[in-house]
């Protein structure tokens, strides 16, 4: 389902709990449900445009290699930038991270040293899928999602956020520092309160809602 109402993020991390914990869904089901609705929209705005899609070690990660599976098979050419050193993730991004692997999805892994490396083909990609960090981050972005997101931002790329741009805060629509500068934010369950701000624009671009299974009642009495 799609809703006009939008979440803050303690609300954002009620529904993923509620809807674990209470109603006993998946985390891997719902994750792979948000990054196939994410890569269905995805795959008809790249027009042949490779994806880059840069990962951090969270949920948001997770999603990304989710995307990055469906791309595939939708027939794009993903790349996954691993910013993070791919032993730090766990639970559920730590279960995608390996079936890309297994599936031989093209990766470069770019965490610590390996960084400088990867910048400049970061601000020579075409299309930017931005997976780096989600609704549950706050304060402004460390390293290396500053040099990441510096580099993407320089490009002249189709960026995508997934979820909301990496660096710019759920709540109040507003970054403290660094920000991925999107064209089309895809945004999960619900819009997030930060982007009725009218000065989230810039940084979102056009926002999607991509449901992903989450129940109507429970949306309802986490809104309540």
């Amino acid at each position: 389902m799609t809703t006009n109402t939008s979440l803050l993020r303690d609300q954002v991390r009620n529904v993923d709990r509620v809807a674990i914990e209470e109603y006993g869904m998946s985390g891997l089901v719902l994750m792979e449900n948000a990054g196939r609705g994410a890569a269905e929209i995805i795959a008809p705005l790249l027009a042949g445009r490779r994806p880059l899609i840069l990962c951090g070690k969270g949920n948001n990660a997770g999603d990304g290699y989710v995307i990055a599976r469906h791309l595939q098979l939708l027939g794009c050419a993903p790349l996954i930038v691993q910013l993070v050193d791919p032993n730090e993730l766990s639970g559920d991004a730590a279960a995608n991270w390996a079936i890309a692997q297994h599936a031989e999805i093209p990766t470069r892994v770019a965490a610590g040293d390996a960084l400088p490396e990867v910048l400049p083909e970061i601000e020579a990609a075409h299309a930017i899928v931005d997976a780096m960090l989600g609704t549950g981050a706050s304060g402004p972005l460390r390293e290396p999602y500053v040099a990441a997101t510096t580099a993407a931002n320089a490009s002249t790329a189709l960026r995508i956020a997934i979820d909301l741009p990496s660096g710019l805060d759920c709540d109040s629509g507003v970054p403290p520092g660094a920000c991925f500068k999107a064209q089309r934010t895809l945004t999960f369950v619900a819009s997030k309160r930060g982007f009725d701000n009218p000065d989230a624009k810039p940084w979102t671009g056009q926002v999607s809602v991509v449901p992903i299974g989450i129940p109507l009642r429970l949306l309802q009495s986490v809104m309540a």
